[in-house]
């Protein structure tokens, strides 16, 4: 067993020690270029730019949908690490929906407000610059739940598929959320329901620091972690571009902080396969598209039991592929092993659901 590290260890920490000092970071946060197609209050649609257009003939789009709070980086987190810059590569025209920043005078807008109007518009302007083609939604977390119930709540949407990346369905079964059900049936929710009321929802340094507590061993271990990897580059620019993640995180509004409160983390409405949403209730059976969910093995947020929980929801879906993929609630959507593992998935669900020729041209297979 080697007690010191070799020479070749010890230059290239030496190298990577002065690159991340002087050289601005190791990380490549250029993000891959894009185009604004459409833009509205809280939506705007961005169009990955494909050196080769012509692919865009005959693939069917696909549309990333972040969740709220979350930066819309987390599908471009970095050069070699990006899954918009992974399904160009594919071949797939390739598009982003971005909410922007949340502020406190966006504190009365609910859940449907992205579920019935936003997500919806999004859909079908990509589906228009697509060429009339149907679009395969990628959501992570709340961003794989809003499209989920944007496609059951209006059937006529032009969607071929959807696919969710750590979006958890049954919120009994996420430990991290029991003492807030705890505190909830003591108080009748009313602490948590004046909290959010009084804050306009949870401002953005509130959500990063939610975040980080999710995996606080590792950032108590950090220090200790890094002096063990400076020679990793792979490594250090991982944990660089999700530093820049982490400080770009948005807020959430009110009300839609109030639904996830009550309907999702107390009542577990959604566990149920139905939920409240204005004036009418959304039902899961009726999604009528396949569907792949991919849940995170080491992810607290969202634990394999809430997300493959989907799986007894969709009655009606022709195909529901559950997997799961190691890391944590990032890590499974952009980890450094994601490409090998969750992108194997996706790549090959969104196959099974691709444009094939036939005599009368192109057919849509589902």
């Amino acid at each position: 067993m080697r007690l010191l590290p070799s020479p070749e260890r010890l230059g290239a920490a030496a190298a990577n020690a002065y690159d991340a000092t002087f050289k601005g970071g190791l990380a490549d946060l250029r993000p891959t270029p894009a185009r604004i197609i459409d833009e509205g209050p809280k939506r705007t649609i961005f169009r990955y730019l494909d050196r080769d257009e012509g692919r865009r003939a005959t693939a069917l789009p696909v549309l990333l949908v972040p969740p709220l709070a979350a930066p819309a980086i987390c599908f471009d987190l970095r050069r070699g690490c990006s899954m918009a810059e992974h399904m160009l590569g594919l071949g797939h025209p390739t598009y982003l929906l971005d909410y922007g920043a949340i502020a406190y005078s966006d504190k009365d807008l609910g859940l449907e407000h992205w579920v019935d109007d936003i997500l919806p518009t999004a859909i079908r302007k990509v589906s228009e610059d697509a060429g009339g083609r149907p679009v395969q939604l990628v959501g992570w977390c709340l961003g794989g739940i809003m499209s989920l119930l944007a496609v059951a709540g209006d059937r006529h949407l032009p969607v071929n598929s959807v696919a969710l990346v750590a979006s958890p369905f049954d919120f009994a079964t996420v430990r991290l959320f029991a003492p807030i059900r705890g505190a909830a049936s003591v108080t009748n929710g009313m602490l948590g329901t004046a909290l959010y009321r009084l804050l306009g929802g949870a401002p953005a340094p509130l959500v990063k620091r939610a975040f980080q507590l999710t995996s606080i061993d590792k950032y108590v271990m950090r220090p200790l972690a890094v002096a063990s990897n400076l020679h990793d580059r792979e490594w250090l620019a991982q944990v660089e571009a999700v530093d820049a993640f982490m400080n770009q995180m948005h807020a959430y509004p009110g009300r839609t902080m109030g639904q996830l409160y009550h309907q999702f983390f107390r009542v577990n409405e959604l566990a149920g396969g139905t939920l409240e949403l204005g004036d009418r209730t959304i039902d899961l059976a009726e999604v009528r598209v396949p569907v792949l969910s991919v849940a995170g093995q080491a992810d607290v947020l969202a634990p394999k039991a809430a997300v493959q929980a989907l799986e007894g929801l969709l009655p009606n879906a022709p195909q529901v592929r559950m997997e799961s993929a190691p890391g944590g609630h990032l890590g499974v959507l952009t980890g450094r092993s994601a490409a090998r593992t969750t992108w194997a998935f996706l790549d090959d669900f969104l196959g099974e659901h691709t444009p094939r020729a036939g005599r009368g041209g192109l057919r849509v297979v589902a």
